[in-house]
């Protein structure tokens, strides 16, 4: 029999599927109506341009920010400045909030008031709002908000992934939404990198895996159906690879690295069918990605085959003027950008690029083809999504907000995401008659169990969160009762109370245990910029304190990204990875240290040791060595605190009898590998098995190791399964020093847990 929980959550994704996604057949059925209309939107578009004037055009091209047609109170519109955008200017969209979420019925009313002023315009082209729904629908009150992407990745849960999507896509549409600026396929090797939590963490095959999954579940339902939305594939390209790991910064990245470990990630999200495209705001080698026609023409259009709308960043075009300095006059910026590419810039404070776009065109230097195509791109999309049918928020989409069912998934996602690291003497699970002290800055934090994009912007203002969000300290007393659970700390994360390493001493007297939480408060972008990873010496003493009442400590961690915890790591008996989890963070935590959920979460990244050796999983056989002349030579090159793909259960797993189908892989074909998968402890749980692979010779240095396929399972105690992968020459694939993607013959080791085997790949196509 499953246990009690995992039933429970099966029939909660169960549930939600069953409610939101088309079944498969129906799917099927209508795949040849779908191709005949979205043909047909085309032409709807196209036929549409001929009719429209210059002025018309620009303003579908030109984004702006909610404040520009608001009042200063939120969610109430200014007439005069609706009117002078959309009715005046025909702006084609707008974006964002002015300050903090709104409820559904707020935004059912600024949209409707919005698409009332388009209709009053010569040729009645409705708006297109977007919003960044990073991990949820970030923007509406009382919205289910998940785990950000980097928790998702350590559920190595695809289906998971969907299933959080779609419920992300049904209450963004119940406000009335249409277009979703998500997902980030971001690479997130660089975890200095502010915006590390929105990856899905350091390995390609994770990122194109899940991003895929994702768009599929934003827009497979079809654009004019009221659970779905335009997903918007960002930051195109190479925005996470900043050198000093700041935001906005200068990347220098070499062509066969790009198109090795950032490129990948788009080209499955193009397959996969994304609508819509957002650039880069950074520059790389020299070049700002918003004016680069090799990066936004040839290879977006021409290789990848993108057929969608491109849309800026924040401000981007001006900032090739007055940041990037490449373009001599804000109009130069203009044509730079837009000939390189862009189809729409989100100003997004003014009409500046409406009037600067004009100019250009009259003076002959963007061409009025270059024009035609970018707007009939985005009067394609705003066909699509049946806004010229409904431009109003649908009846049959509001039914879709809030259901009970989300919570079960929103605790399922936080569940798995959940990490252990350490466990020494098996510390955990708790007891249950254990008196627990809760300390530190995180314990009675709501910002900091959820993260960037969560309400606000920055996340951090908890007065606009659901008011039955827990805390980790309420998550602790609802399980072992208010008696059993004291804390030192306050509520807000950056209290001086919340730091007292006096008060935790004292109060440790007649602890049991301590649960210490730790990380990092909510934090968004450039305000999340640090100078490097150390932990804050705050919390560090904070941990040194509690390690030495001689008490048992557990570390919890809350975090975007991997702080230092090197010299406090050997105090902690056990060490919990949380993540930005979500709404259901805190209770996720509670589960897993008392043991009502077994953690099968494993890290998408690898947990540097110190911020000198920040050699990542698939590093070069150079990285691998330690002293390349002496005799004492070790390959121990890689040795992170804890590595890729790591995190501990409750229970123990043995891997067995790992077979080929065969000794060799030839062209096309297709090489099966099986092994056993054991449950050998005494509690049911779940294991994602990762397959590895590495090439033993090629004509670029090949890593040590490549993720090349994964699958999660869930095991009873004692019982045990067979996994099967299958492996093509496409999985084999790098880049070659001709920037070509390419297999070469050779011997592979493939590897899955402490099991190897060999066979080599033979090239039969000539």
């Amino acid at each position: 029999m499953k246990s009690k929980i995992h039933e429970h959550l099966e029939k909660s994704i169960i549930s939600v599927s069953k409610k939101l996604l088309l079944p498969l057949a129906a799917i099927l059925l209508v795949l040849p109506s779908f191709a005949q209309s979205v043909n047909s939107d085309h032409q709807k578009a196209v036929a549409l341009v001929q009719r429209m004037t210059l002025d018309e055009k620009i303003g579908q091209m030109t984004q702006v920010t909610l404040g520009v047609v608001s009042k200063p109170e939120d969610g109430v519109l200014d007439p005069a400045a609706l009117a002078k955008i959309v009715v005046d200017h025909n702006i084609g969209s707008i974006l964002n909030v002015t300050n903090h979420a709104l409820t559904v019925a707020q935004w059912r009313t600024v949209l409707r008031q919005i698409q009332d002023a388009a209709s009053k315009t010569r040729l009645k082209i409705p708006v297109i709002y977007g919003l960044d729904g990073i991990h949820g629908q970030t923007y509406t009150l009382d919205a289910t908000l998940f785990p950000q992407n980097i928790g998702m990745a350590a559920t190595r849960n695809t289906e998971l992934a969907a299933a959080v999507t779609k419920v992300a896509a049904a209450e963004l549409r119940a406000s009335g939404v249409r277009w979703n600026f998500a997902p980030v396929l971001d690479c997130g090797r660089q975890p200095l990198w502010s915006r590390f939590p929105e990856t899905y963490g350091e390995d390609v095959f994770i990122g194109k895996t899940m991003g895929a999954a994702v768009i599929k579940a934003y827009e497979g339902d079809g654009l004019r159906n009221p659970t779905a939305v335009a997903s918007c594939m960002k930051h195109y390209l190479g925005y996470s690879a900043s050198r000093t790991g700041k935001d906005r910064t200068p990347i220098y990245l070499p062509d066969i690295e790009m198109r090795e470990y950032y490129l990948p990630q788009f080209r499955a999200a193009v397959q996969a069918g994304a609508s819509t495209l957002m650039v880069n705001s950074g520059e790389i080698n020299g070049t700002p990605v918003h004016a680069s026609k090799y990066l936004l023409t040839d290879v977006l259009r021409k290789e990848l085959g993108f057929r969608g709308v491109t849309v800026t960043d924040w401000e981007d075009i001006i900032r090739l003027h007055d940041r990037h300095n490449v373009a001599a006059t804000p109009r130069a910026a203009v044509v730079m950008a837009v000939n390189a590419g862009i189809d729409m810039s989100m100003v997004p404070y003014d009409l500046s690029f409406y009037d600067l776009l004009k100019e250009a065109v009259q003076k002959g230097e963007v061409s009025i083809s270059r024009i035609n195509e970018a707007v009939t791109r985005i009067l394609e999309l705003k066909y699509k999504l049946g806004l010229f049918e409904q431009p109003y928020p649908e009846d049959a989409a509001a039914a879709n907000f809030g259901r009970p069912e989300y919570q079960g998934l929103a605790l399922q996602a936080a569940r798995e995401a959940m990490t252990l690291l350490q466990n020494q003497d098996g510390i955990l699970p708790l007891a249950r008659n254990s008196h627990i002290l809760v300390a530190g800055p995180g314990a009675q934090s709501i910002s900091a169990l959820n993260g960037c994009w969560s309400y606000t912007w920055q996340g951090q203002e908890e007065q606009w969160y659901p008011k039955d969000s827990k805390t980790i300290l309420q998550a602790l007393r609802d399980k072992l009762g208010a008696a059993n659970v004291t804390t030192t700390t306050v509520p807000g994360f950056d209290s001086r109370d919340n730091y007292d390493t006096a008060a935790l001493k004292a109060a440790a007297f007649n602890a049991d245990a301590i649960v210490l939480c730790l990380g990092e408060n909510a934090y968004a972008e450039s305000p999340g910029n640090i100078g490097d990873l150390a932990m804050p010496e705050q919390q560090m003493a904070l941990a040194r304190t509690a390690a030495a009442t001689g008490k048992p400590v557990i570390l919890v961690l809350t975090e975007g990204r991997p702080r230092m915890i090197t010299s406090i790591a050997p105090l902690m008996k056990g060490i919990l990875l949380a993540y930005w989890s979500g709404r259901k963070t805190a209770e996720a935590i509670s589960d897993v240290l008392l043991g009502d959920y077994n953690p099968d979460g494993i890290l998408p990244f690898s947990y540097p040791r110190s911020m000198g050796e920040m050699v990542l999983y698939d590093r070069k056989p150079t990285e691998e060595v330690r002293e390349i002349f002496n005799s004492n030579m070790t390959m121990d090159g890689y040795k992170p605190l804890f590595p890729f793909g790591f995190g501990l259960s409750y229970t123990s797993w043995e891997y067995s009898d790992l077979q080929l189908s065969g000794n060799q892989l030839k062209g096309g074909a297709s090489l099966t590998i099986s092994l056993t998968v054991k449950n050998t402890g005494s509690r049911d749980g779940k294991h994602t098995v990762e397959l590895y692979t590495r090439q033993h010779y090629a004509s670029i240095t090949p890593s040590m190791r490549r993720l090349r396929a994964f699958t999660k399972l869930f095991l009873k105690a004692g019982e045990a399964a067979t996994v099967k992968f299958t492996l093509r020459r496409e999985d084999l694939a790098f880049v070659n020093a001709q920037l070509k993607t390419v297999t070469e013959p050779g011997e592979f080791d493939v590897m899955a847990g402490d099991k190897k085997a060999v066979f080599t790949y033979a090239n039969t196509a000539k």
